[in-house]
């Protein structure tokens, strides 16, 4: 299976890119599991596999696929099931996050299927329980969940929040505030550690609706948003209401016009780059390197900065 390269188009009151293509999957039970099939690159069977010594103990060896070498994953060991049994008769899914390659064994897939992010729920509190998950919804009657592969990742492949020095010295405006909207945890503390080393305080909210209310609120309240927050850091792939959707209802209002709205995804390739255009979006960055949100933050705060100056 290859990787889609399609877009969507705009639809009446609603924001284009709210179309979620899922790829469903199992691993040893009968729980139903997606993943977005933006993310992937191709399905293939289970291929032999090299583990090198000190490997991760998630990490079932590493094959080298099409001159890409990477780790592959049991995913059903690192959501806090049990191993795989006969990996052999399973399959791995190649995707791409955060700039890296990686396989995810799993037991088998299912099928595609679409839906909308605004039909996609926040994973209800009472369920807790499964942290690797970020999201839920109904397709067909079966629920699906939706894993939170930066807190999969995290676990294997610790990445550095470190912004380099040369970065984080230079002058900018003191006391900014940023605005940072993503649904997985892991993605919203890396994001605040970096910015921490500039000084920055953050805001931290689970997806575009809640931060949508938050604004609504603070404006109700007398603030002034655009000047208040220096910008907004915010992910493409949410619940409730999605990155793309979230920046079209902050520009139908006037008093906005002026916030800075920074897109952060994991999804990469020219059409995140157009929508920033139809979505009225300043600028796109992928995930996740510390120096290139750094950099593309102070880019905005000296802008800030000289305008007040």
């Amino acid at each position: 299976m290859s990787e889609p390269r399609g877009g969507t188009t705009l639809e009446s009151n609603q924001a284009a890119g709210t179309r979620l293509e899922l790829l469903l999957f199992r691993l040893e039970g009968k729980q139903l599991f997606g993943i977005n099939v933006f993310k992937v690159r191709e399905v293939i069977p289970y291929q032999p596999l090299t583990r090198p010594a000190g490997a991760h103990p998630l990490i079932k060896g590493m094959a080298t696929l099409r001159g890409v070498t990477m780790p592959i994953i049991d995913l059903s060991q690192a959501v806090g099931g049990p191993p795989m049994a006969n990996p052999e008769q399973g399959y791995i899914i190649i995707t791409e996050y955060n700039r890296s390659v990686h396989g995810f064994l799993i037991r088998r897939v299912e099928r595609i299927v679409n839906t909308q992010w605004n039909q996609v729920q926040q994973m209800p509190s009472h369920l807790g329980r499964n942290i690797y998950v970020t999201a839920v919804t109904l397709i067909q009657g079966d629920l699906i969940e939706i894993l939170d592969v930066e807190k999969v990742l995290d676990q294997v492949v610790h990445v550095s929040t470190e912004v380099s020095g040369d970065i984080s010295q230079r002058p900018h405006q003191s006391g900014a505030k940023v605005l940072v909207v993503d649904d997985s945890a892991v993605a919203r503390h890396q994001i605040q550690r970096a910015l921490e080393q500039l000084g920055v305080d953050c805001t931290l909210m689970t997806d575009g609706l809640e931060a949508l209310e938050r604004i609504r609120r603070l404006q109700s309240e007398g603030v002034d948003v655009a000047s208040y927050f220096s910008l907004i850091i915010s992910d493409i792939e949410m619940p409730e209401m999605d990155g793309y959707q979230f920046t079209t209802e902050i520009r139908k209002d006037a008093r906005l016009q002026n916030l800075y709205i920074l897109l952060h995804s994991s999804l990469s390739g020219q059409f995140n780059m157009d929508m920033v255009q139809r979505t009225g979006a300043n600028k796109f960055i992928q995930k996740y390197s510390p120096d290139d949100l750094a950099e593309a933050v102070l880019e905005r705060l000296g802008d800030v900065s000289g305008r007040n100056g």
